[in-house]
């Protein structure tokens, strides 16, 4: 129940964003955003350990702000996978995966249960 809820709250922070973010990045419908956030999850789960270990010493040369650039590149990569979801550059990519992981964590952080 608790991955159906991330994908619902991340959902609703894209359709958010891309509302935000109107000329750069653009998401047609709600069901658009539901796909988004399941396709980010599997990207970030499959694609961007692998993306990590082969960037690991230009990360390390930068001091982690390559990371960065791999959060991007993953939302380049969910725009190519997924019909209805564009962004308009690396750049747009880029602010688009720093709002939604500040805003991710911050309602995760408000909306966590304790055990």
């Amino acid at each position: 129940m608790n991955v159906l809820l991330r994908i619902l709250i991340t959902s609703v922070l894209v359709m958010l964003i891309s509302h935000l973010m109107k000329e750069s990045v653009i998401v047609d419908k709600f069901s658009t955003a539901l796909i988004v956030a399941i396709v980010l999850g599997l990207l970030n789960f499959f694609v961007k350990p692998i993306l990590v270990l082969f960037t690991l010493p230009i990360t390390i040369l930068t001091l982690g702000l390559f990371y960065l650039i791999i959060n991007a590149i993953i939302v380049l990569l969910c725009d190519k996978l997924v019909d209805g979801f564009n962004v308009t550059s690396i750049w747009s990519a880029l602010l688009f995966s720093i709002i939604l992981s500040i805003s991710q964590s911050l309602v995760y952080k408000v909306t966590e249960t304790k055990k």
